[in-house]
């Protein structure tokens, strides 16, 4: 098996040789440098070249996720992951957008962060299982606030105008659906038309569906039908 060339960035000098220990437990895994900082970590990525590197996401000075960001970008073909004590969102993100390929929370039993190392030095991704639904939550906000922006310049009734618009339907059945006159429908039609750059509904439809407009806009009830 191909040995797993490691470093190991921990302020906290105990920290760094339990991990240590751990990890040459594994016939294949070798901690070939250490750190205590951000800018050691750095230096020593980039010396060593090592594999894999296991950054602790608070360090004194330079945080482990600028860290993780200039070794991603400096050190071809190593792995980052990120340890840390507390379940954070919002350093959760940041590591990720830095490019970390793992993020684990120190209180994970060894085994788990033995298979870390092991599944981000093949490529893998390793989440916490216990910070995965915060990822697809903060991701669900994106897309959310993304697909807001679309629609940012139209109205509420000119949103609901638009989904109908979506779903196939005439001025005139829009006009029924809304209680509004057709006249007004055609009014509103024009307006989103001109706000959204389509040049005709066909491609206001096709813009909607694609900005997920029936996820802002709950379906009408269909009145007619009762």
């Amino acid at each position: 098996m191909k040995t797993v060339r490691i470093l190991i960035a921990d302020d906290h000098s105990v920290v760094r040789a339990g991990l240590k220990a751990l990890l040459e437990h594994q016939g294949h895994f070798r901690v070939i440098t250490e750190a205590s900082t951000g800018e050691e970590a750095i230096q020593r990525a980039q010396e060593h070249q090592p594999d894999v590197a296991v950054l602790d996401i608070r360090m004194p000075g330079l945080s482990g996720i600028e860290a993780c960001r200039q070794i991603v970008q400096t050190v071809p073909g190593c792995k980052v992951i990120m340890l840390t004590s507390y379940a954070e969102d919002e350093l959760l993100m940041a590591a990720i957008q830095a490019g970390a390929s793992g993020y684990v929370l120190k209180r994970i039993g060894d085994n788990e962060l033995v298979q870390a190392v092991e599944r981000v030095s093949r490529g893998e991704g390793m989440l916490d299982p216990a910070m995965t639904a915060s990822v697809f939550a903060e991701m669900r906000k994106v897309t959310e606030a993304q697909n807001a922006a679309a629609f940012s310049d139209l109205t509420p009734q000119e949103m609901a105008v638009l989904a109908l618009v979506s779903e196939g339907l005439t001025n005139r059945q829009i006009a029924v659906k809304l209680y509004l006159g057709e006249g007004t429908v055609r009014n509103y039609v024009s307006s989103v038309l001109s706000k959204i750059n389509a040049a005709n509904r066909a491609e206001a439809a096709a813009y909607a569906v694609k900005n997920s407009i029936h996820e802002l806009v709950p379906p009408l009830e269909d009145t007619n039908e009762k």
